[in-house]
């Protein structure tokens, strides 16, 4: 939202500095964006009086003024012969900058030198007329800066406002807000020439009128309320100065005085608002109806439009003239030859109006603002003002009250607040007439209601509906930095967390201690097997399907990161993937967990030698037997074709760790990856085992595989052979040489009892048994040198 530091402060009727408004927006939760300077390359320019005005002695079409400019008399060369002697206009002095950049120097035109500038309207920016010199009617004297005369120096501010806040919209919205902290009430500014005072609105339940316009509303749901105004007798032409001026301060572009007295409401009182040519109405009436399908119209901006039966139409007596709440028709709009109006103000429905915007590709100040909801109860208020604007800059008179179409009246929303639940939720005591204080001050209605505070929500606040979001403008207005920043004491809740919760914060735990960093994919992406799902309405043909695995994902992002040279690469993420179900059913989905890891396999470091990671040495196979032993996993590792996988109990492929095909430049190092199944992750818990009191006993075998036999393989008869006296069976080191004939594979062996010092001979039993069961089943023997 646009909005001009001046405008602001007139509403409060306070000088305002752009850092200050900015700092309190912020503080408010209406951060401003930027802040642009408006007219301020001005500074330099002062009122000059033509004192004396002679033909130029070497030139028939250039005069010689003598300016005056508060401090000296001056000679100026000047070429336009509408300068008068008394007259006042903009001077610019030697040295003084211009608007686009220009600085002037003292020079001499044809013989006579000239001491500075009159300036055009347009050699100040200030319009588009060029033709003469900027006469200034105005009793400063000589030498008053040119600012102070015309005020036209400003600051637009670039205010973000979230899609919940449509009343921060309009300038009355951003200062209501700012008055707030700052103890000023918001005032709107007199109108000059505008009547002292307007027709009330005559409220009808379903069809009214006013000066001989039938109007009448069918498509009550697209459209609540409808109000109309007649204004005849009107003189349509350019707007006044101090109009023009204030929409020009904003970046709007002055149309003509009815079209800028409407925008002007608009930006004031967030309340779109559209003039009619009574004279090109049919009828005359309105109707306000569901349009028809493939019914046609040519809007404002001269395109022929299609519209359907889910959109709002404004009608007369032959069809559309106007798209509800989104663009008026050429039909009927107003023009130089108009001398009669029909005003709108209507409420549309928010979410008919965003749907007929996507549907036309047609985005209006108007339809950015019905989408979002506006104020329903402040529609007779608006309409009365923006009558007293027209004629002020238009002339004419109304034809009678205005029509208020209104069926169904809604009541202003009550809400109940309790003083003792605003201090359990802030964490301080608020005295209750703080709080009724910071409510009113927003324009909140409040009343005691048996120890209560009974608050009625104003029509421009629909955010508003519950307790909490009282106690949130509560904070917002005392300012979040009052707050306290220690804990309070707390009551911690009897609620446990969800055991999925807790399983994919300790995968992060343990995944960000390995090093890894967490990435956060999309869920879309092309096509991958036949299980993928299709989206219906797809933002590209590459994000045209759900997801059906994370490592695709990450890939991508591995492929980005070597895209700026970044080769040791640690990467997982915790998500939902999916697969298409029967048609008319649900996806079915699945959470998982998964990384990638390329590079080096430590951090650089000058007594390493840069090793990478490889299959061979284990480092993704670790990883999935860590994320499998904290999911609480009794599934089976096996190695399969060149990867690990990790089968359940009935078979079924649980994850799976291994290298992947991945296209990278020549410096960058293979690429592996592990994907984990989370499905049962509602079994996992966590179980309380108090430090063992005995002491262990261990055994290292180092143990010879033959050729076909993995380590899986030995590991699964070593926990079988190994009785309850064996605590764990570890790997710690791998050999292979042709001295050996093959491949050694070091475990370590934790034997203990959990109430007694264990015997030698008891550990060597049990050691003989293993060796016994390797050497009958696998072909394993010992090692021994």
């Amino acid at each position: 939202m646009i909005v001009s530091l001046n405008w602001l402060s007139a509403l409060l009727g306070v000088d305002l500095t752009p850092a200050e408004v900015a700092e309190r927006l912020a503080m408010l939760g209406e951060p401003v964006e930027r802040v642009e300077p408006v007219h301020q390359d001005l500074t330099g320019i002062v009122v000059g009086v033509v004192e004396r005005v002679a033909r130029h002695p070497n030139a028939d079409r250039l005069w010689l003024c003598a300016v005056n400019n508060g401090v000296e008399v001056l000679d100026v060369v000047c070429g336009a012969p509408t300068v008068e002697t008394g007259g006042k206009y903009p001077y610019a002095a030697v040295g003084s900058t211009l608007p686009g950049g220009a600085k002037l120097k003292g020079r001499k035109i044809r013989g006579v030198k000239s001491n500075g500038m009159l300036c055009s309207e347009h050699e100040l920016a200030l319009g588009t007329d060029e033709s003469g010199i900027l006469l200034l009617d105005t009793d400063a004297p000589a030498g008053t800066p040119l600012l102070d005369v015309l005020a036209v120096g400003d600051y637009r501010l670039d205010v973000e406002v979230t899609p919940n806040r449509p009343d921060l919209l309009c300038h009355r919205g951003v200062a209501r807000d700012l008055g707030a902290v700052l103890g000023k009430p918001v005032k709107l500014t007199t109108i000059p020439g505008a009547p002292p005072h307007t027709e009330t609105p005559v409220r009808s339940a379903t069809m009214g009128s006013v000066g001989g316009v039938e109007v009448s509303v069918e498509d009550v749901s697209g459209c609540p309320r409808y109000m109309a105004a007649v204004i005849r007798g009107i003189e349509v032409r350019p707007s006044p100065d101090w109009l023009q001026r204030r929409l020009a301060s904003i970046g709007q572009r002055p149309i003509n005085n009815v079209v800028d007295a409407t925008n002007h409401i608009l930006f004031e009182l967030n309340q779109p608002l559209h003039a009619f040519d009574l004279a090109k109405l049919a009828g005359p009436k309105i109707v306000v109806r569901r349009a028809l399908d493939n019914e046609p119209i040519t809007t404002l901006d001269g395109e022929r439009r299609r519209l359907n039966s889910a959109m709002t139409a404004i009608c007369d007596a032959r069809g559309p003239v106007a798209v509800g709440g989104v663009m008026g028709g050429q039909s009927s709009e107003v023009s130089e030859q108009t001398t009669d109006v029909v005003l709108e103000c209507a409420y549309f429905d928010p979410k008919r109006i965003r749907a007929t915007r996507r549907t036309l590709r047609i985005s209006t100040e108007a339809s950015y603002r019905f989408e979002r909801g506006t104020d329903l109860q402040g529609m007779p208020d608006a309409l009365r003002r923006a009558v007293g604007m027209v004629i002020a800059v238009a002339g004419g008179s109304e034809a009678g009250p205005p029509v208020d179409v209104y069926p169904s009246p809604t009541k202003a929303v009550t809400i109940f607040l309790r003083p003792e639940r605003v201090t359990q939720v802030l964490g301080v005591e608020l005295p209750r007439a703080e709080i009724e204080g910071y409510l009113t001050s927003l324009g909140f209605t409040v009343a005691p209601k048996d120890g209560r505070i009974a608050v009625h929500v104003p029509g421009w606040r629909p955010d508003v509906t519950g307790e909490e979001d009282l106690i949130e403008e509560l904070a917002r207005l005392r300012g979040y930095d009052t707050f306290p920043s220690e804990m309070g004491p707390l009551r911690p809740s009897s609620v446990p967390d969800d055991p999925g919760y807790r399983l994919e914060a300790r995968m992060r735990r343990i995944l960000t201690g390995r090093g890894l960093h967490e990435a956060r994919g999309i869920s879309l992406g092309p096509k991958s097997g036949d299980s993928a799902q299709a989206v219906l309405n797809p933002l590209s043909a590459e994000e045209a399907y759900l997801r059906t695995d994370l490592t695709a994902g990450l890939v991508r992002a591995v492929e980005h990161n070597w895209s700026v040279r970044e080769r040791d690469i640690r990467l997982f993420e915790i998500g939902t993937v999916f697969h298409a179900a029967a048609e008319g059913e649900r996806p079915q989905e699945d959470r998982m967990v998964a990384g990638v890891i390329t590079g080096s396999r430590m951090p650089a470091h000058w007594s390493e030698s840069g090793v990478s990671v490889d299959f061979d040495g284990w480092d993704v196979k670790s990883l999935l037997e860590e994320v499998a032993r904290a999911a609480g996993s009794k599934a089976v590792m096996t190695d399969s074709g060149g990867r690990w996988v990790l089968g359940g109990p009935s078979g079924e492929e649980l994850g799976w760790a291994g290298p992947l095909e991945v296209d990278g430049p020549s410096w960058a190092a293979g690429v592996f990856g592990f994907e984990v199944r989370l499905t049962n992750r509602d079994a996992v818990t966590t179980r309380f085992a108090t430090l063992p009191s005995t002491p262990p006993v261990t055994r290292d075998l180092a143990l010879l595989l033959p050729d076909g036999v993995t380590a899986a393989q030995v590991g699964e008869v070593v926990v079988r052979c190994g009785g309850k006296l064996l605590e764990s069976a570890d790997i710690f080191d791998e050999y292979r040489g042709a001295e050996i004939g093959g491949r050694s594979v070091a475990w370590r062996l934790v034997f203990r009892a959990a109430t007694r010092t264990l015997r030698d001979k008891e550990v060597d039993a049990a050691v003989t048994n293993i060796l016994g069961a390797l050497r009958k089943q696998l072909g394993v023997e010992r090692r021994e040198t």
